[in-house]
């Protein structure tokens, strides 16, 4: 069985989607789309803008959503037998399996987007790579920081797992997972603590949105990183979608349930190969690509 898998906020390149773009017509005319759906056009920075330019967290989503998903939909004869997304990749995923209309889906994503910046602005934070320490340490080091705010954020691969919270906690986490024996705890250039209890005010701002969208029966299952298990049922899909921004990713546990599930081939659909690698750590027999 095939499982598509696409990216989040971090995988997009100075260039991306140019080749995409003058190689295809309905990508081209997908992309002059989400020019006029965003009101700006994000094609420009996508093909001409800097890396600097593209780091904006408003730019940044649509960005990666929109190489991911035109790719899924120009590739003839597309037909996943599940789906995931890495966190901002999951709304990828709704869209390449039907569950969300291409300018919904972008929709959201750019109101995703606006409102994790906004919650980022009101608490300033930050998130921090672990790497070479079970996961149960760190969820141990995390849960012993009780004066500050610190989470198991991205469960991203055996071995390495992104923690979140306030600039404080980060760093005195960090410090104490140092001395527990990781191998690296290294702060990211990200604007604020994704996935943690710092995105209230973005989760009830994308509720809100969510709530107003038209959501679809899927055409295949999503493993979605709340839950981590097939869903197909649209209330729970919302469900967990909205659950999303505050709670962790849960990758590992994702694939993990996707090999369980049946898939030996894993495709990434969109920019860059970090879920490929990831994927193959998480599972060393699978068979990896990319669109």
């Amino acid at each position: 069985m095939k499982a598509f898998v696409f990216p989040g906020q971090g995988a997009q390149f100075p260039g991306m989607g140019k080749a995409l773009y003058e190689g295809n017509p309905k990508a081209k005319e997908l992309f002059e789309q989400a020019n006029e759906i965003l009101g700006f056009r994000i094609t420009d920075i996508m093909f001409e803008g800097t890396a600097e330019e593209l780091q904006q967290t408003n730019v940044t989503q649509p960005a990666v959503f929109l190489h991911s998903v035109i790719l899924a939909k120009t590739t003839p004869d597309f037909a996943p037998d599940m789906v995931a997304g890495h966190s901002l990749g999951e709304l990828s995923a709704l869209v390449a399996n039907g569950t969300l209309a291409f300018e919904d889906g972008l929709k959201l994503v750019y109101q995703r987007a606006l409102a994790m910046q906004e919650a980022c602005e009101i608490n300033p934070s930050t998130m921090a790579a672990i790497l070479g320490l079970a996961d149960e340490k760190v969820e141990e080091i995390c849960a012993s920081i009780t004066d500050e705010v610190v989470v198991p954020a991205n469960y991203n691969c055996p071995g390495q797992l992104v923690i979140s919270g306030s600039n404080k906690g980060i760093e005195i986490a960090c410090i104490k997972m140092k001395e527990a024996g990781a191998k690296r705890a290294l702060p990211l250039p990200v604007g604020g603590a994704f996935h943690s209890p710092l995105m209230e005010p973005a989760r009830e701002k994308l509720q809100k949105a969510i709530e107003a969208t038209e959501f679809h029966a899927p055409s295949c299952p999503i493993y979605q990183n709340v839950s981590t298990t097939a869903v197909t049922e649209v209330s729970e899909i919302k469900a967990n979608l909205i659950a999303q921004l505050t709670a962790p990713v849960k990758w590992t546990q994702s694939v993990q349930n996707m090999v369980a599930d049946g898939a030996s081939a894993f495709v990434e659909c969109g920019p860059g190969k970090v879920l490929q690698g990831l994927v193959k750590k998480i599972h060393p027999e699978a068979e990896v690509s990319g669109l």
